[in-house]
């Protein structure tokens, strides 16, 4: 995914510390993990809507000159590739929620709203990960990352001031600035964005209009969205911010010229207000980051297989 945003792109920061890079970066790559093996589970359930997986095995669903490509075949290729991480992923996630039963690990709804907060505004723009995502889907996802988290690092023991000192440390982190949901549709000239602004105002659809008019072949796939920006963001052209502060919800801008001579037009479907989270409001959140980077690599979800009596298919301890 990376660098595809380069037509709006102009800079990255290579500035922040280590320890606020791995933060930042943790749970767009999880949930990245969690996304793929997800959609391939779905799109499994989608071919096999009723369960008949026998039913159609013959069909042909590809043919290059003679050769012919079975949904059974195009199955058990599936199967073949990603079958059994997908299976593993399941029951890791059954575990987890049986292990977070038994020790009485809870997930609440103001840990779950400061995950997606930070990972909002941590954001890698060309990571369209949470963008795939609808907000129920992110929170069911936040929510099993967080009993993972919650579960594997039960036993170990983070020092107060440790904590302390890294909440100091990394206080940026968590001043959290004003977010807006953005979708943008980039041409080629002032004329073409005017014609793009004039079907919009007679009632063209933003997502359509991004699908078949943008340059911007990343975001038009995702029907224009780039995700969450702040007024003072610095790896995308620097129109884009300067356009979306003066919107509200639902509002879409004028025209605006670009950096590079191409014009812009930007949709704001959400804003979030910045917040200032206190240390009381983070504490759990630095306890379980300092954790993680003690964990043992022999603790895994599959350490706790045999306390749940979890099986599967492939027959493994």
């Amino acid at each position: 995914m990376k660098s595809k945003h380069n037509n709006y792109s102009n800079q990255t920061s290579n500035q922040t510390p280590l320890s606020q890079r791995r933060l930042k970066t943790k749970p767009t790559l999880t949930l990245l993990a969690i996304l793929f093996v997800g959609n391939i589970l779905w799109f499994i359930l989608w071919l096999w809507p009723d369960g008949k997986q026998l039913d159609g095995g013959d069909e042909i669903v590809a043919a290059i000159d003679e050769k012919k490509i079975t949904r059974q075949d195009w199955m058990a290729a599936m199967e073949s590739r990603y079958g059994k991480e997908t299976l593993q992923t399941l029951v890791n996630e059954a575990v987890m929620e049986k292990a977070a039963e038994e020790y009485n690990i809870k997930v609440t709804d103001e840990e779950i709203e400061l995950e997606i907060a930070l990972m909002r505004s941590a954001q890698d723009k060309t990571d369209t990960t949470i963008q795939e995502l609808t907000d129920e889907e992110l929170r069911q996802k936040v929510r099993a990352q967080l009993i993972l988290e919650k579960v594997l690092t039960k036993d170990i023991v983070t020092d107060v001031e440790q904590v302390a000192t890294y909440y100091d440390e990394n206080q940026s982190l968590y001043n959290i600035p004003t977010t807006y949901g953005t979708s943008i549709i980039i041409v080629e000239s002032k004329k073409d964005a005017q014609s793009v602004k004039s079907e919009l105002e007679e009632g063209s659809d933003f997502s359509v209009l991004a699908r078949e008019r943008s340059l911007d072949t990343t975001s038009a796939s995702l029907g224009g969205d780039i995700g969450f920006i702040t007024q003072s963001q610095k790896n995308i052209d620097s129109s884009i911010p300067q356009a979306v502060q003066e919107l509200s919800a639902g509002d879409i801008s004028e025209p605006f010229v670009m950096s590079d001579g191409r014009y812009g037009i930007v949709y704001v479907k959400e804003v979030n207000d910045g917040k200032s989270f206190t240390y009381e409001e983070v504490r759990g959140h630095i306890e379980r980051v300092l954790s993680l980077e003690q964990l043992p690599t022999s603790i895994t979800p599959e350490t706790f297989w045999k306390e749940f009596n979890a099986t599967w298919f492939y027959g493994e301890s």
